[in-house]
C-alpha cells in the first residue's frame, strides 16, 4: 500500500483507483515549467478523442514526483484537465495525486520511471510519457513522449482492461495489430493479417461452393417442369 493525498486532501491509496477498469498513470510535477504541461495536455487531448469515458471506462491518476508540490497545486491541475477535456460528468475519474519522498520512490521505482533533481535550478529532470495498467495494477504499456496517436492509446486501453470495454472492431483490430515495446506502438502484426485473409478466402469459398450447389439443385428440380401459361384475354 503506497499513501498519497489527492486534489481534495484526502488520504488515500493508490490501490482505490482500480476498481476493474484500467487506469492510466503519468508521472509529472505540478510546478514544472514546460514538459510535465505538455504531457498532462498530450494525455487530456488523446482521451477526448476516444469515446471511452474515465470514471466509467477506465481511471486517470496522475502523481508528482515532487514531495514540495500541494494538493492545492493538484487541483488546479485537474481543474484544467477537467477545463481542457470538455466532460464535467467525468470528473471522479481523474485523480491527481501528491505525496512524502518515501512514496514517491516506491511508486516510481516499480514503474521504473527515473528523474533527478537539480539543487541549482530547482527543477527536475525527467523522462516523459505515460503507463497503463491492467485492473490487478500490473503494467500493461508504456507510451512515450508528450503526444499519443488515439489509435494506439484505444487499444492499448481496451488490451489493458482485459475486453472489458471496447467494441467488436476494436477486439478485431487487437488481432491485427500487436504492441511493440521497443516502438511503444501499435503495428500491424503481418503473420496474423496472413492468417485472417487466409481464413477469409477460404470463408468465401465455402460460401461460394454452398450457393452454387444450392442453385444445382434448385434447377434439377425444376427441370422437366410444364411451363405455366396465362389464359389468353379476349
Amino acid at each position: 500500500d503506497v499513501p498519497f493525498q489527492d486534489e481534495s486532501s484526502r488520504s488515500v491509496q493508490l490501490r482505490d483507483y482500480f476498481h476493474g477498469k484500467a487506469l492510466v498513470l503519468a508521472f509529472v510535477y505540478y510546478r514544472c515549467p514546460m514538459l510535465c504541461n505538455q504531457v498532462q495536455q498530450g494525455v487530456v487531448g488523446t482521451l477526448r478523442m476516444l469515446s471511452f469515458n474515465p470514471g466509467r471506462d477506465y481511471e486517470v491518476v496522475f502523481i508528482s514526483f515532487d514531495p514540495r508540490d500541494t494538493p492545492e497545486m493538484a487541483a488546479e491541475k485537474k481543474k484544467a484537465a477537467l477545463s481542457r477535456f470538455g466532460r464535467r460528468e467525468t470528473e471522479s475519474g481523474w485523480h491527481f495525486l501528491t505525496g512524502g519522498r518515501e512514496s514517491i520512490d516506491r511508486v516510481t521505482a516499480a514503474a521504473n520511471f527515473r528523474y533527478s533533481f537539480s539543487a541549482k535550478t530547482g527543477l527536475f529532470a525527467h523522462a516523459s510519457g505515460v503507463l497503463l495498467l491492467t485492473p490487478e495494477g500490473r503494467i500493461s504499456r508504456y507510451f512515450y513522449g508528450v503526444e499519443y496517436p488515439g489509435r494506439d492509446m484505444r487499444l492499448g486501453l481496451v488490451d489493458a482492461s482485459q475486453g472489458k470495454i471496447g467494441t467488436p472492431i476494436d477486439h478485431v483490430l487487437l488481432f491485427c495489430y500487436q504492441y511493440d515495446p521497443s516502438t511503444a506502438a501499435y503495428s500491424a502484426a503481418i503473420l496474423r493479417l496472413v492468417r485472417l485473409g487466409g481464413v477469409l478466402t477460404i470463408l468465401c469459398l465455402v460460401g461460394g461452393i454452398l450457393i452454387a450447389r444450392r442453385r444445382e439443385k434448385l434447377a434439377a428440380r425444376n427441370f422437366g417442369r410444364p411451363l405455366s401459361t396465362r389464359g389468353a384475354r379476349s
